[in-house]
């Protein structure tokens, strides 16, 4: 079974990029424990575009889902909307989204390379 990646493409306002990157950076690991859960990476742009990615990929498409529908990713995503404090929303951090708009792109993995060795 190949593995999927999920890109999350988020349209962020230049005033908003600092507190996006900073929100991603105080997530806590949520998605690391996840259970087939295999990479992420944040993307910054930086062609004039005002597009970030959210790249994760995942053992199976049932790992991704299960991923979705659990309660660390709601918590983790209610805390990235922003919501205000009593609400989730850790004291101290910034209200409203980030993030303008949000779409999702997915992929199966059909190869790979790395470095080869030494």
């Amino acid at each position: 079974m190949a593995s999927v990646v999920k890109i999350n493409v988020l349209t962020v306002p230049d005033d908003m990029r600092q507190e996006l990157e900073r929100r991603f950076a105080g997530r806590a690991g949520m998605v690391e424990a996840s259970d087939g859960f295999e990479w992420f990476e944040l993307l910054r742009p930086v062609d004039g575009t005002d597009r970030y990615l959210v790249y994760t990929r995942w053992r199976s498409e049932d790992d991704f889902q299960r991923w979705q529908n659990s309660q660390a990713f709601q918590r983790g995503h209610a805390q990235a909307a922003g919501q205000r404090e009593g609400e989730g929303q850790p004291k101290g951090q910034g209200h409203g989204p980030a993030a303008a708009g949000s779409e999702i792109w997915s992929f199966e993995v059909i190869e790979t390379a790395g470095p080869k060795p030494a």
